[in-house]
């Protein structure tokens, strides 16, 4: 009882400071909803619409408008602009008033009937890789569509039936099954690994500040003592009310984007509140350790944002992870993101059992107990060490 009774009055304390410092308010309330806005709306459409497309069309026919015409319907490409030369769309594509360009060189209608392959060559710019990708793709697909729509006529007009035909234009046709996410929605994919890093990074950073400013401002002697000296008690009674105000702050972004975006969750709502235990309690106790290995706010606080900026990179959301170098694979098991983001992948969206993804379970679980292996020196830190700014 008496321990209890200390882990209550230290956490009023602690619910004291977090009122008293805008610091808190901005950083665990204020932040975290805003980027959490920001990226879902930014992709509420799922992919990039009507991307800027210019047109080199040197052979003019009514086959090749058509060829343009189909490429405008497409979602992703709005036909912008028809540039008399290569040269021209060139430079309209180094000011970035074009993302790619169609060139159809004189004689491409002719070549087509005639059956002497003509080259329609595409160019697209991969600065931006979704935009160019997706560009990319849809010029491949006229270029193929011109084509088959040449042949098919060239078939007909000899007296070929359409089932025959398209045998020979299409001899084996793909049935496509997205797993999951059948829309291929960029929303989906990035916001539940760029939102929870954000997350992650804000949780680093205020458990790091949290006690480094027992050190700052002289408050460090006060809190063992109310502690009776023992931290664990100190601890519980700190980052409970951080741990509270952190699980409101995800299970509510879970609520939104599952319950309100309704994002594929094919692993049900015991995996969701699983997953986000994990994130909050991994985090944490990452920014403690963070802290016990180099007991300075600055120190700490700097690694604590190196380490989070990291982690977007070796996630393996942008980059497969199974596709870098071996020292960067091994290095990646080093990253909370990278596991909770497989954990996610496994459970949630997939919704393969949890034993598949038993690793990854098992690394958040290390990282809530990485504070075991410094505590002893948190606690001479806050005993003996005095701050230097």
């Amino acid at each position: 009882m008496k321990s209890l009774n200390q882990i209550w009055l230290l956490m009023k304390r602690e619910m004291r400071i977090l009122w008293t410092n805008p610091i808190y308010s901005f950083c665990m309330v204020v932040f975290p909803i805003a980027v959490m806005l920001f990226f879902t709306t930014m992709m509420d459409e799922g992919l990039p619409e009507d991307m800027p497309v210019g047109i080199v069309d040197l052979d003019n026919t009514s086959t090749t408008r058509s060829l343009v015409r189909r490429l405008d319907a497409f979602q992703s490409s709005r036909i912008v602009a028809s540039y008399p030369s290569a040269a021209a769309a060139r430079h309209a594509m180094q000011r970035n008033e074009i993302y790619a360009f169609l060139y159809i060189p004189k004689g491409t209608t002719e070549q087509l009937l005639s059956s002497r392959q003509p080259k329609v060559s595409y160019y697209y710019n991969m600065a931006s890789v979704m935009s160019g990708s997706l560009l990319m793709r849809d010029m491949k697909t006229i270029s193929t569509l011109g084509s088959a729509a040449v042949g098919q006529a060239t078939m007909r007009a000899k007296g070929i039936g359409d089932e025959q035909t398209m045998a020979f234009l299409q001899p084996i046709r793909i049935d496509l099954h997205q797993v999951a996410n059948p829309w291929t929605n960029y929303n989906v994919y990035l916001s539940t690994m760029l939102v929870p890093g954000v997350f992650m990074l804000f949780i680093f950073l205020i458990t790091a500040y949290s006690i480094g400013t027992e050190l700052k401002f002289g408050r460090s002697k006060e809190w063992m003592r109310m502690a009776n000296g023992h931290m664990l008690t100190a601890m519980l009674g700190k980052f409970l009310p951080h741990t509270l105000i952190w699980l409101s702050l995800v299970y509510g972004y879970e609520y939104y984007i599952f319950g309100v975006l309704h994002f594929p969750h094919e692993g049900g709502a015991g995996y969701i509140i699983l997953l986000g235990l994990l994130q909050v309690l991994a985090s944490q106790g990452f920014g403690i350790f963070a802290f016990g290995l180099f007991p300075s706010l600055r120190m700490s606080m700097s690694i604590c944002s190196l380490w989070a900026v990291l982690s977007f990179s070796m996630a393996g959301s942008a980059f497969p992870v199974m596709g870098m170098d071996a020292a960067l694979q091994s290095l990646s098991w080093l990253f909370p993101l990278r596991h909770y983001y497989m954990l996610y992948q496994i459970t949630v969206f997939n919704g393969f059992p949890l034993l598949e993804a038993w690793f990854h379970f098992a690394a958040l679980t290390a990282f809530m107990l990485l504070p075991c292996l410094v505590i002893g020196k948190i606690k001479n830190a806050m005993l003996n060490y005095v701050y230097i700014p």
